[in-house]
């Protein structure tokens, strides 16, 4: 019988089988069990968060301090109570492999992210949690495999408690009523049923005045926020027109979150038609309901950084509808400076400058937070989309032959993709906008948009702010721009004590474009 030797692709193949299988074998895991507590199968995202320490309550990412806690993530289906998998923390991790860190105290926690929505806002109502268990004088790799159990869940949310007097409170919740509009454009892009929901907001006395109309002030809240939090926003601002620092009038607290990010009630490919829905259909429905003023002079806008990019979207693209637009802190609308990055540059790139040196993306004042490579690589571990860089993207980019949309830059390296930046300069780059379409929205425009962000802004947003300052001046748009000296993107609105002081000077702003004859 003849025997044939082994051929050389055959070897090759078996020496990387082999050495594929030894660096598997140096792969650090940890099992997760669902535990008994729970009675159903369960799928989703599955997250271990490893934090050095001991003591706490409970281990979670923080943006600020975003490569102080290591996870790692695996997608799970239909795991069954009692059932076990194990997670390679050497695979899909940040900010690096679990395997690499020094022998020392860690604590780990684990967390089913049932509804792939912890990008977006974190541990969200029926996730899958574990106890928090410690691992001293843990060597990675060493000893027995650390075990975790999802024995409980998330508790949906509920409208934070507000520190309001009991009458106050009453009265403001008398003065919230829930709006929820099926959109016939948003349903026929989903195919499903898509609403516009928000919370209406009643000035004090509304029942009393059955003849008087109100200027209306249409808000939305920045990344992160939904609906239970406006509601929050929207009765701290009847407080203060109860208290006689904000003037009467109508506040619609509209939810623009989804499950991409926020669609910030742009025109997408990607989201849908939110903007046209927004202005066609849900304006003229709710201004039927409740007696507003229903003109431009009496619409208004205004949101906090994704949502002050919204509103000054919605001003710029909608010039006919709305009165004017206060966008405090928004996203960049010069891409020319997004968070400092020029997307425009011969071979940009998020990460790293051309002399190498990193791009930084959250500051505390002079001190660098986080960098641009940090959160995008802390944002593909915790999930494929609801982080902020994907919302950018979902909102964004053109639409992909997989249906979904085109990545800006490659996660990997950081490098930009012109073709989509092109896509981005032609339909969302607001002083793009403004300057190849003056003559016929500039008359519409002249006056109407606010903008008002701190010179110390958590995210370098002011960068962006004074180049579409600059395109406004040319045309001579009459642009009020205001830059408050050292405020970050969470002080903006303080005043001595009082963290909502300037909603009461945008608002008298705002009565006084409405109500010119009254104080």
């Amino acid at each position: 019988m003849r025997v044939r030797k082994p051929s050389l692709h055959f070897l090759a193949t078996l020496l990387f089988a082999a050495t594929a299988l030894a660096q598997q074998s140096q792969h650090l895991f940890f099992r997760v069990t669902i535990g008994p507590e729970i009675s159903a199968p369960a799928s989703g995202r599955l997250l271990v968060f490893l934090a050095p320490g001991t003591g706490t309550k409970e281990v979670d990412m923080n943006q600020f301090q975003p490569s102080e806690v290591y996870v790692a993530a695996k997608e799970i289906l239909y795991l069954k109570p009692g059932e076990a998998v194990d997670i390679d923390t050497d695979d899909l991790a940040f900010p690096a492999a679990f395997s690499s860190l020094k022998p020392g105290d860690y604590q780990a926690q684990a967390v089913l992210d049932v509804n792939h929505t912890y990008t977006y806002g974190g541990r969200g109502e029926g996730d899958l949690i574990s106890d928090v268990i410690a691992l001293q004088s843990w060597t990675p790799g060493e000893g027995s495999q650390p075990s975790l159990v999802l024995n409980s869940k998330a508790p949906a949310r509920q409208t934070p408690k507000l520190p309001l007097p009991p009458e106050v409170q009453k009265a403001a919740d008398d003065h919230t009523q829930p709006a929820d509009f099926i959109s016939p454009s948003l349903t026929k892009f989903s195919g499903r049923e898509t609403r516009i929901r928000a919370w209406i907001i009643l000035p004090p006395g509304y029942s009393d005045k059955a003849e008087e109309k109100f200027p209306t002030v249409y808000w939305t809240h920045g990344f992160g926020g939904n609906l239970i939090s406006a509601k929050a926003q929207g009765q701290m601002i009847y407080a203060r027109m109860a208290q006689g620092k904000m003037p009467p009038m109508i506040w619609v607290m509209l939810d623009e979150s989804l499950a991409t990010g926020t669609h910030e009630f742009a025109d997408s490919v990607n989201n849908g038609p939110w903007g046209a829905a927004l202005t066609t259909e849900f304006i003229p429905w709710i201004e039927s309901k409740y007696r507003m003023d229903a003109k431009p002079s009496g619409r208004f806008l205004q949101g906090h950084s994704s949502g002050g990019w919204a509103s000054l979207q919605l001003q710029v693209n909608y010039p006919k509808i709305f009165g004017g637009t206060w966008s405090t802190s928004p996203d960049p609308s010069d891409f020319h400076n997004f968070s400092q990055i020029d997307l425009y540059a011969s071979h940009a790139n998020l990460y790293h400058r051309s002399d190498g040196s990193a791009f930084p993306i959250i500051r505390d004042h002079e001190k660098i937070m986080a960098t641009m490579e940090e959160l995008a690589k802390q944002e593909r571990v915790l999930g494929v989309y609801g982080g902020q860089l994907a919302s950018f993207e979902w909102v964004f980019s053109p639409r992909g032959a997989d249906g979904r949309p085109l990545k800006m830059f490659n996660r990997d390296t950081g490098d930009v993709d012109p073709s989509v930046i092109a896509y981005w300069h032609d339909h969302y780059d607001l002083a793009n906008i403004v300057s190849t379409d003056w003559a016929a929205r500039g008359k519409d425009l002249k006056g109407k948009i606010h903008l008002i962000v701190g010179t110390a802004d958590t995210f370098y947003l002011d960068g962006a702010a004074h180049k579409f300052e600059a395109v406004l001046k040319g045309f001579d748009a009459d642009p009020h721009f205001t830059y408050l000296d050292n405020r970050t993107h969470f002080d903006l609105y303080k005043e001595g004590d009082d963290r909502m002081a300037l909603f009461d000077k945008i608002a008298a702003e705002m009565y006084a474009v409405a109500r010119p004859e009254k104080k």
